[in-house]
């Protein structure tokens, strides 16, 4: 028998966001349902009212807010992937590698001890007040390499994420992004819009973020229990930029270099890449790398790609968690 392979968990971040994204586990799995109260408490507790607002808005399909508003998709998302991720843990494994994808990575670093979900929670809340009232804008997917759209960029938009060698996200303001959205359909490349109100990973962003260090700085640091892999450097995250408070105010503003981070993770280990969070975005971009493809590393999903019923979210983390016990990551489950 081969060496155990290494589980890396995929935290998924901006544009992942759909209506009632995992909440036909809530009720359902105790440790997902106590840690999403847990986010909803600590939001009520420094905001009267709003976290229940923000339960009732996930748990319907009729928010009063569009969950693509920031003020609904990053809460949620840091939500939904942290206690994901923690019931995986509660499985009896500890991942050995965390890669947070945008938002995903300060989910990331709870599971990771280095803030406490309370303090990472006041954090969110107080990124969202500042970005609430930023610029309008959005993100862009295009199936093309940073070297083919740089010809396209101008009036302020950038590559706001590379997520794979032919899939880069631009991120701008409107109507500039839309005018590229235009071009490159001309140029007839493939492109999609993302789910967000927000230009995130875009410098336009910076007026608006500035000052988030003060709040940031006053927050404890604790040293890493778990190994994080920066999606903003594509190494693993350091103490000292891990006690930095602007590595983490710089988060919305900077690119997110996914593929580079995942290629670092996969060179010289095997793993079984667990993504954590609504959707299979990060899944689906993972099963392009050549490790994957050739079979030394394999992907597990915990939700289905799209929104269903209830019992699709139960049915598909019971599909994974029993793949996971294949690998050999967890134990088989009694019955």
């Amino acid at each position: 028998m081969g060496e155990r392979r290494a589980m890396v968990l995929l935290l998924p971040g901006q544009g992942a966001q759909h209506l009632r994204m995992a909440a036909g586990l809530y009720g359902a799995e105790p440790v997902f349902t106590a840690a999403m109260d847990e986010v909803f408490d600590t939001v009520e507790a420094y905001a009267q009212g709003e976290g229940e607002r923000l339960r009732a808005d996930w748990l319907t399909d009729r928010p009063a807010v569009d969950l693509d508003c920031v003020t609904r998709s990053q809460p949620l998302l840091f939500a939904v992937d942290h206690a994901l991720g923690r019931l995986v843990v509660s499985w009896g494994s500890r991942p050995d590698v965390l890669l947070g994808h945008s938002i995903g990575e300060l989910a990331a670093a709870v599971l990771a001890r280095i803030f406490t979900l309370r303090d990472a929670t006041r954090l969110v809340l107080d990124r969202i007040r500042l970005l609430a009232d930023g610029p309008t804008g959005g993100m862009l997917a295009v199936a093309a390499s940073v070297r083919e759209v740089e010809p396209f960029l101008a009036g302020d938009v950038v590559v706001g994420a590379v997520n794979a060698p032919r899939q880069t996200v631009l991120a701008g303001p409107d109507p500039a992004l839309e005018l590229t959205h235009k071009a490159l359909t001309e140029h007839e490349f493939t492109c999609r819009r993302l789910p967000s109100l927000s230009p995130f990973h875009s410098p336009v962003l910076a007026p608006a973020v500035a000052g988030s260090e003060r709040a940031i700085a006053a927050l404890p640091v604790s040293p890493a229990a778990l190994t994080m892999h920066s999606c903003y450097t594509a190494r693993p995250l350091t103490a000292r930029e891990a006690g930095d408070p602007g590595y983490w105010a710089a988060q919305p503003v900077a690119p997110v270099l996914f593929w580079p981070a995942l290629d670092a993770v996969l060179t010289g280990r095997d793993a079984v890449l667990v993504e954590a969070g609504p959707g299979q975005t990060l899944a689906q971009l993972a099963r392009r790398h050549p490790a994957v493809r050739a079979g030394t590393s394999v992907v597990v999903p915990l939700l289905p790609a799209r929104p269903g019923p209830p019992e699709r979210d139960r049915d598909s983390v019971a599909a994974a968690r029993e793949s996971l016990a294949e690998h050999g990551i967890i134990g088989a489950r009694t019955r």
